[in-house]
């Protein structure tokens, strides 16, 4: 018992010491004195921000509480990377929560429209003269734009005339749009703009690029002029007379009267062939003879007999070849030149059909037939009398050419669409 009474008495006497001590209550009034200047340096920082008007603090050896709510969640996050700024803080505990009160969070978001709505108004005058010059600007575009001159001289036909305009028009939008943002000293906008353009021109261009390229060969096409109206042509295998080029397809008239729409993007990337570009036309077929026969006087007789037609041009000149040998004769290829602008090349070529046979036959040369013709003929029957065969050559004309060039002329009359070929347009 005695021992345990004297650490007790030595225990009382080392607590009364340390409280005797003037160090430990310098340390304490210390803390007390940077834990105020904490706490008045955050309620400093608070006022000035503003919105913390529900918010309390206390700091304790350093630690920073935060008691209260606020309107807007993020000044909550906000509250602790203030405290951590300030010297002396340790650490931060934020029992900071959201307001439920709708005044309360209704009160900062009218603050901000009525201070935008302030720095409208203050911008009105300037907003003023961006918009006139911006007007005025693309007032001359238009202008420039509606003048026939120069366009009409420097474009091919209508249709591109329209192209250049429309590239001037946009590109004094463009020119008008950026001295605008420049007096509003907004010139960080333009990029955002013309970015935001692109990318919906691009999403666009995808979702109809059919159409895109469709409208990209007709302007090739409208520029290079590979045709004219009344132009018979060939693509694909599909013949026919052009009636007039749109901004999606090629219309052809077929021989046999029927309307055949080409989209221009097969137009520009396949074959394609003219035949009324050059006038003149060359037509050829084939013709047997027996083997047995004088080959060479047989060809020179075909030649002279083609060669000899009203029709015929003269240069180029008329020519036989023997082509291949079959089993019921030998063929040979006879080919004579028109001019098509004044004669049917179908028609031609059926005249020089009839009057080669006629020759052929008419000098002794026989023409094989690979079939064998049965004949039953009754006894008290008597024989045809086959009519007789002009040997002069018939008038051959292009009057089919015509009614075909009639019709189409009618056909443009009939569609309102712009022509883009050169000279075109909606026929009056």
């Amino acid at each position: 018992m005695r021992v345990l009474s004297l650490i007790a008495l030595l225990l009382c006497l080392g607590q009364a010491a340390r409280a005797q001590d003037p160090t430990t209550a310098i340390d304490t009034t210390a803390t007390t004195a940077q834990d105020s200047a904490i706490g008045a340096r955050l309620r400093d920082i608070l006022t000035v921000l503003g919105g913390y008007d529900a918010v309390t603090l206390t700091v304790t050896d350093g630690v920073v509480t935060f008691d209260g709510t606020v309107a807007d969640p993020a000044d909550t996050a906000r509250l602790d990377d203030l405290a951590n700024r300030v010297t002396g803080v340790v650490a931060t505990r934020n029992r900071v929560t959201e307001t439920a009160d709708v005044g309360a969070r209704l009160n900062p978001a009218i603050a901000r429209f009525e201070a935008r709505g302030a720095q409208v108004l203050a911008y009105l005058p300037l907003l003023a003269v961006a918009f006139v010059i911006f007007a005025i600007i693309v007032w001359v575009g238009l202008w420039i734009a509606r003048r026939p001159q120069p366009w009409n001289r420097l474009a091919p036909n209508p249709f591109i005339a329209e192209i250049y305009r429309q590239i001037l028009r946009l590109a004094f939008v463009v020119l008008a749009l950026v001295v605008a943002l420049d007096i509003l000293n907004a010139t960080a906008l333009l990029g955002t703009i013309l970015g935001a353009a692109g990318i919906v021109g691009l999403a666009l261009g995808f979702a109809v690029k059919d159409t895109v390229e469709n409208f990209i060969a007709s302007i090739m096409l409208s520029i290079r002029q590979p045709f004219q109206p009344n132009d018979m042509i060939e693509i694909n295998g599909d013949q026919g007379k052009v009636i007039r080029l749109t901004s999606r397809a090629t219309i052809l008239l077929s021989n046999d009267g029927n309307h055949i729409h080409i989209p221009n993007a097969t137009v520009f990337s396949n074959r394609l062939i003219n035949y009324t570009r050059n006038a003149e036309r060359r037509f050829v077929f084939p013709i047997s003879v027996t083997r047995d026969c004088d080959l060479d006087a047989a060809r020179r007789l075909i030649e002279a007999t083609v060669q000899s037609l009203p029709f015929v041009l003269t240069v180029p000149a008329a020519q036989v070849w023997i082509d291949r040998l079959e089993a019921g004769g030998i063929v040979m290829q006879v080919t004579g030149w028109i001019d098509q602008r004044t004669t049917s090349p179908a028609l031609a070529q059926s005249e020089a059909i009839r009057l080669v046979k006629r020759a052929l036959e008419a000098a002794g040369f026989a023409i094989p037939d690979n079939m064998q013709a049965v004949q039953l003929i009754r006894k008290d029957a008597t024989e045809p009398v086959p009519a007789a065969e002009t040997d002069r050559a018939t008038t051959v004309s292009a009057s089919h050419e015509d009614a075909l060039e009639s019709m189409i002329e009618t056909e443009r009359r009939k569609d309102d669409a712009p022509d883009l070929l050169s000279g075109g347009g909606v026929p009056e």
